[in-house]
C-alpha cells in the first residue's frame, strides 16, 4: 500500500497549490480520503476529507472557502486544491485512506511540505 502526497512547495500569501495524493495497493474506490496538516509544535489536524464516491466532502471552517477536495477514482488519486493561502497554513499536509465502515484511517501517506510566506 503506497499514498504519496506531492505538490507542496513556497508560495506567497494569497497564492494557491494543488496536492495530488497518489495511491496504490488498495481498492481506491472503498476508501474516503482525508486530508491532514501538522504545522511545527502543533498537532495534527483534519483540514479535508471525501467519501469514496467523491459526492461528499468536508472542510475544516479554518479553509472552507479557500480549499477544495476532490477525486479521480479512475487515477486512484486525491487532490487538495488551496487557494488564498495564508501564513497559518504553512504546515506538512498529509493524506490518508479510511475504508467506509472503519472509524480510523488506515493508511498513510507521507507528508509535502506546504510553506505560505512572503
Amino acid at each position: 500500500v503506497q499514498l504519496q502526497a506531492s505538490g507542496g512547495g513556497l508560495v506567497q500569501p494569497g497564492g494557491s497549490l494543488r496536492l495530488s495524493c497518489a495511491t496504490s495497493g488498495f481498492n481506491f474506490d472503498y476508501y474516503a480520503i482525508g486530508w491532514f496538516r501538522q504545522a511545527p509544535g502543533k498537532e495534527r489536524e483534519s483540514v479535508a476529507t471525501i467519501n469514496q464516491s467523491g459526492g461528499s466532502t468536508w472542510l475544516a471552517d479554518s479553509v472552507k472557502g479557500r480549499f477544495t477536495v476532490s477525486r479521480d477514482n479512475a487515477k486512484n488519486t486525491g487532490y487538495l486544491q488551496m487557494n488564498s493561502l495564508k501564513p497559518e497554513d504553512t504546515a506538512v499536509y498529509f493524506c490518508a485512506a479510511r475504508s467506509r465502515f472503519a472509524s480510523e484511517y488506515a493508511y498513510w501517506g507521507q507528508g509535502t511540505q506546504v510553506t505560505v510566506s512572503s
